[in-house]
């Protein structure tokens, strides 16, 4: 099949993930909701000494933050998500999607060699690339694919 082919050989940078917005640990959970919100994007790379250490994204924001009340005045480094699971732009996007479902992540770091950030690959990139390059296949899917109706719609 020509999808399942394409995941196997496209790599991640064939996605052209977006830039990534940084911003330092020592930094507080405000200046990162507010880059964030500048950004219009759900998530923004912790870093220090240009290391990523760490991703802050809605989720964080509901469940580390809000949810028990911390004040935004806080480090992000408190409630990041430390060591974040990363692509490199030459995985291929088998792997990324795979990566991305078991870990239940809508944004994932993409570094370099030298484990330094360089873009940010998002669900929403992936179908967006898958959407372009198989039109059909994407459109044509049953709702679920292993389920089909006993008999022809509005028989």
């Amino acid at each position: 099949m020509e999808l399942t082919r394409h995941l196997q050989i496209d790599s991640v940078s064939r996605l052209n993930p977006l830039p990534p917005h940084m911003i330092a640990s020592s930094r507080s959970i405000a200046e990162a909701v507010e880059q964030m919100r500048g950004h219009r994007t759900g998530c923004v790379l912790i870093t220090q000494e240009r290391q990523l250490v760490g991703i802050f994204t809605e989720r964080d924001l509901m469940m580390r933050v809000l949810a028990v009340q911390r004040s935004f005045s806080d480090p992000v480094a408190v409630v990041m998500t430390k060591r974040p699971v990363c692509l490199m732009l030459k995985d291929p996007l088998r792997m990324a999607i795979r990566k991305m479902e078991q870990g239940s992540y809508r944004h994932m770091p993409v570094i370099d060699e030298s484990e330094r950030p360089v873009g940010i690959l998002s669900v929403k990139r992936i179908v967006q690339y898958l959407v372009e390059h198989f039109p059909n296949t994407i459109y044509n899917q049953p709702p679920e694919p292993h389920r089909y109706p006993d008999a022809p719609y509005g028989a």
